[in-house]
């Protein structure tokens, strides 16, 4: 049974205060009812890896009612859901940038399930993901998918311009100046295109100096060294004409054309667009897009093999009013199987345990697949999530553009955002 989100709606605005849905009958003896985005249904029913809830299905009998929303609703939904006496959401699937303390505390701590039926080798998982969904040192969700970060570049531009693939991030930036440049035919190449200075895009870039905006004790320290020679670094690009003249209004499908047409030479984004930059109906350059790690530092390479780039992800959880959670554990459970993970992974998700990068079958399907399981051993999310952490993304994209547009210094810059998120987090 599928049940998209024009049935979940039926019968409009009155639909948001019931707790239960009109014309929508779900069972529950048997059946589990699982909200997430459209995209987890359709890596769970894929062709490359089979239908990935027939683990489920083998353990339990049982049967998945799928309730699909965009990512906006769908939290709204299960939210609202969370907050009321009883539910008829069992599994919810839960973006990390929307999982604040105060959120996590309407879903069940997961260790009680864990030690009557405990998840196959947690450790498995990679640490930043756990991480991230552990509050007062409990875990709260399972994570399911991820997009992490990678470095692309075009290996013939840089071959052109007599480049190396760069070694280290300082490698990178002189790379990033020697492939700027302008073509026979009058058109121009940036050695490096960045979508704008917003919280994922800069994170991305600060992280091969291991640079953090704001920490998980909440701490903010945008003005310490690592950021802001990550925000020094792109301002000298800027101003030397390596990086696109109208970034700051670029949105990533711009920046996804400039790879696709051969107009820039290098980007930091997620690793998937390795497929988008090589997809030889839609890219001018497909084949020639290569994708790895994020370079770090050279005073880091001693501590870092792979910069600990941004990732951000889904997670599966519990809610406390739930009327299902044991066959919702063994949903979450089954669907966090290794084998499950590996055939979610052939659909197309991002896999979450470094052992699903060891088949053989996904490493043929993915060129990239060792460079992503590097970044995710010590990848990260971009900020941790709390109340106001929207308002500090955009505070952080001003001050950011203040620098890098020569309007203050990137220490002036970065003091200042320090202040006003300081001030925004003890409010």
């Amino acid at each position: 049974m599928s049940i998209n989100r024009r049935q979940l709606l039926a019968g409009g605005a009155a639909l948001a205060t019931l707790p239960h849905f009109i014309g929508v009958s779900f069972a529950q003896n048997g059946e589990v009812n699982v909200f997430s985005h459209r995209v987890h249904q359709t890596v769970s029913d894929g062709s490359g890896g089979g239908d990935v809830t027939r683990f489920f299905r083998e353990a339990t009998s049982g049967e998945v009612n799928w309730a699909t929303f965009n990512t906006g609703p769908l939290h709204e939904r299960v939210f609202r859901e969370a907050s009321l006496n009883e539910s008829t959401v069992d599994v919810a699937y839960l973006l990390n940038s929307r999982v604040t303390p105060d959120i996590a505390s309407l879903f069940e701590p997961l260790e009680p399930f864990m030690q009557q039926a405990p998840l196959e080798d947690m450790n498995d998982i990679f640490p930043g993901l756990r991480d991230a969904m552990t509050f007062d040192g409990r875990l709260h969700a399972v994570p399911i998918r991820h997009a992490t970060a990678g470095f692309h570049y075009n290996e013939e531009i840089l071959a052109e311009r007599g480049v190396s693939p760069p070694e280290t991030i300082e490698e990178f930036l002189e790379a990033a100046k020697q492939c700027t440049f302008t073509r026979d035919d009058g058109s121009s190449v940036v050695g490096f295109g960045l979508a704008g200075v917003a919280l994922a895009e800069l994170m991305a870039f600060a992280r091969a100096w291991n640079a953090d905006f704001v920490t998980p004790d909440m701490r903010v320290v945008a003005n310490e060294p690592p950021m802001v020679t990550a925000v020094t670094a792109i301002r000298d690009l800027f101003e030397a004409g390596a990086m696109p003249r109208d970034m700051m209004t670029m949105n990533s499908e711009d920046m996804n054309l400039l790879m696709q047409s051969g107009r820039a030479a290098m980007t930091v984004t997620s690793f998937s667009r390795n497929r988008l930059y090589n997809d030889p109906e839609k890219s001018q350059v497909a084949g020639k897009v290569k994708t790895t790690f994020l370079p770090i530092s050279e005073t880091l390479k001693g501590e870092f093999e792979a910069a600990p780039t941004r990732t951000e992800f889904w997670s599966m959880a519990i809610p406390k009013n739930s009327q299902n959670k044991d066959l919702a554990w063994e949903f979450i459970r089954t669907m966090s199987l290794p084998e499950a993970t590996i055939a979610a992974a052939l659909n197309g998700n991002g896999p979450v345990r470094a052992s699903a990068y060891e088949n053989e079958q996904l490493l043929e399907s993915l060129p990239y697949a060792k460079a992503e399981q590097k970044a995710l051993t010590v990848a990260r999310v971009p900020l941790p999530a709390f109340d106001e952490a929207a308002r500090a993304a955009d505070m952080l994209k001003e001050e950011t553009e203040t620098a890098v547009l020569g309007i203050k210094s990137p220490q002036e810059a970065m003091d200042d955002l320090t202040r006003r998120v300081q001030e925004l987090i003890e409010s």
